[in-house]
């Protein structure tokens, strides 16, 4: 078999009958089924424990079951390779979105931020950390700026020459932000902004290993993740994105109540190809706004969602040309 042949859609296709019988047999790094050819529902399947991605209709009987359905704007072979790919990241990514909706969203951080752990510590993420080149000049260190405006708490990622990459500092920066917030009840508004053409490029790739050890990242997550102060101002939260709003960036938008963006921007989780998923509470807060399934076709494909697929996927509540 060529390479080409092992990663082709119609090498991973089964019957969705086989999710009754044999689910846990199947050893694949995804499971497609074709659901042209699948006339009703199965109220007993069983997914395995890698990615049941359905092809054709979203309105099937039997697609609400499934992980998620490619339709015509996404690409099955480009995410079956990158399932086969990143097997391990593929199948966890699954595996918690599939937990999520039965959980309190502080419980969904948790079991996120473990999964992440798990992956960190994997031979993939560490061949891509060893296999990403290496830029010798310092990263400068970025800021987050605050301002009190009447009843508002402005809040600025300012590191636009960096593309406001999300590094240590501004991590806590926003971590304090919203614990600021959160400690408050005269802050009515929290506006979450960026400087520059970027709002932001996720976190900072220079700091991807640093913490070597898993469960001490995970432990260090606890404390001062950014998502779990804004889970808890997420109703007073407003977002505007202007340009690329990726990884960490994104998935702390998608917390906010509300999320504005230009037309010009754009959105996309590229973690699956650095061997992980979504740590930053996007696993979370994507799942919130648009369902586990749009949030596993983002984090399996990795490709980028403009600016009115975002508006229509309710990602994002508006389209506008600045800031409110």
């Amino acid at each position: 078999m060529t390479m080409m042949q092992a990663t082709s859609p119609a090498a991973f296709t089964i019957p969705a009958a086989r999710l009754e019988s044999d689910a846990g047999q199947w050893r694949g790094p995804i499971a497609l089924i074709d659901l042209a050819r699948e006339s009703a529902d199965i109220p007993g399947i069983s997914l395995p424990s890698c990615p049941v991605i359905g092809i054709g209709a979203p309105d099937h009987p039997l697609a609400a079951r499934l992980d998620a359905v490619v339709d015509e704007r996404f690409d099955p072979d480009a995410v079956v390779r990158a399932a086969a790919r990143q097997p391990l990241a593929a199948a966890t990514a699954a595996q918690v979105l599939r937990l999520l909706p039965a959980l309190p969203l502080e419980q969904g951080l948790t079991v996120e931020s473990l999964a992440y752990a798990m992956l960190q510590g994997s031979e993939a993420h560490r061949a891509w950390i060893a296999a990403r080149p290496r830029d010798e000049r310092v990263p400068p260190t970025g800021r987050v700026m605050l301002a009190r405006e009447e009843d508002d708490l402005v809040v600025v990622l300012n590191r636009p020459e960096a593309g406001n990459a999300i590094d240590r500092a501004m991590r806590d920066g926003l971590h304090e932000a919203f614990a600021l917030a959160n400690a408050d009840p005269t802050i009515a508004r929290v506006l979450l902004r960026a400087q520059g053409k970027a709002f932001s490029l996720g976190a900072e790739l220079a700091e991807f290993g640093t913490t070597t050890d898993p469960a001490t990242a995970h432990r260090i997550r606890c404390h001062t993740l950014p998502a779990r102060e804004a889970l808890r101002c997420a109703d007073r939260l407003e977002v505007h994105v202007d340009g690329a709003c990726v990884g960490a960036g994104l998935e702390l938008a998608a917390f906010a109540r509300r999320v504005t963006a230009t037309a010009r921007a754009w959105f996309q989780l590229p973690e699956l190809a650095m061997g992980i998923l979504p740590g930053a509470g996007g696993c979370v807060s994507l799942t919130r706004r648009i369902g586990r399934q749009r949030t596993l076709l983002m984090i399996l494909s990795g490709r980028r969602i403009g600016a009115r697929q975002a508006l229509d996927w309710g990602l994002v509540d508006a389209l506008v040309d600045e800031a409110p």
